[in-house]
């Protein structure tokens, strides 16, 4: 299957550093698939055609992943860590990494049956999974061939030690929908949401309640907001309908009973908690200064 990758790679000067790097870029994207609203789980993989001594998928559970997957049901409570993370130590990350490599998790390339049957009954689980990362690392597997050598502080020359490590970005959209969604329509994260508001009027030629969206907008965009304004000429219903299938995290829904009693309602998208509020309370609620 066919997917953009983003692609990045270390280069160390020995097997340590090569180690370390892996380390980070592993602890790294933890963070990131979190920060998108995704519960990744680092997974044993193969190689490959990459080839090296070591390598993580990065696998979102999902019925419509491509691949089976087997892990300990422990990665679902395990905690991410945060933004304190020091990345300069690494002894800090490499205990990171131990407490998400110990439980077990494997791909079906490299699922051991033996390894499986030590895991407690009432805690395996075996599902399909979405591949979104895969991190390698490959130490001197190119480097010697190519005589790719680097002088070091000792002064003598060493070949260079190194990982690869790339993200889907085009998988990712579809990794994420699926891991956040109702019957209803996509629900996005707030990290990746193609916008962050959408400005819904409701009686679109109603000169006050145009007269109000078109300040809210101006209003939100001034203050950094990215805006979806759905000014079109349908229905109620299917504005609702369609506001929830693109599944901003914010709706603002302005009418004309609302407007004449100086107010807007505020929904948001995954909790479906709807608020009404005086016009000034909602612009405050959505981050405008007063």
């Amino acid at each position: 299957r066919e997917f953009l990758m983003k692609d990045a790679y270390s280069f160390d000067l020995d097997f340590e550093g090569a180690r370390a790097a892996y380390n980070r870029m592993f602890v790294s994207y933890l963070r990131t698939f979190t920060r998108m609203g995704l519960q990744a789980i680092p997974m044993r993989a193969d190689t490959g055609p990459i080839g090296g001594d070591l390598s993580h998928e990065f696998i979102i559970l999902a019925e419509t992943g491509e691949s089976q997957v087997f892990c300990d049901r422990a990665y679902l409570s395990l905690d991410v860590p945060g933004a304190n993370t020091n990345f300069s130590d690494d002894a800090e990350i490499g205990g990171i990494v131990t407490k998400w490599t110990t439980p077990y998790a494997a791909t079906d390339e490299m699922h051991d049956e033996a390894a499986w049957e030590k895991v407690a009954e009432g805690d395996r689980l075996s599902a399909r999974g979405i591949e979104v990362g895969h991190i390698f690392h490959f130490g001197e597997k190119y480097s010697k061939p190519m005589n790719a050598k680097v002088t070091g502080p000792d002064g003598k020359d060493h070949y260079a030690s190194g990982g690869s490590y790339g993200i889907g970005p085009s998988r990712l959209v579809a990794a994420i929908i699926e891991a956040s969604h109702d019957e209803n329509g996509i629900i996005w994260p707030e990290a990746v949401a193609p916008f962050d508001i959408g400005l819904i009027n409701m009686k679109v030629g109603d000169a006050e309640c145009d007269r109000v969206c078109d300040e809210l907008y101006a209003a939100l965009t001034s203050a950094g907001k990215d805006v979806l304004y759905d000014d079109t000429d349908q229905r109620p219903g299917g504005k609702f309908a369609t506001a929830d299938l693109i599944g901003l995290p914010w709706q603002v829904i302005v009418g004309p009973r609302g407007v004449a009693a100086g107010e807007g309602e505020i929904k948001n998208r995954k909790s479906g908690e709807r608020e009404t509020l005086p016009i000034a309370e909602a612009k405050k609620r959505l981050g405008i200064a007063a």
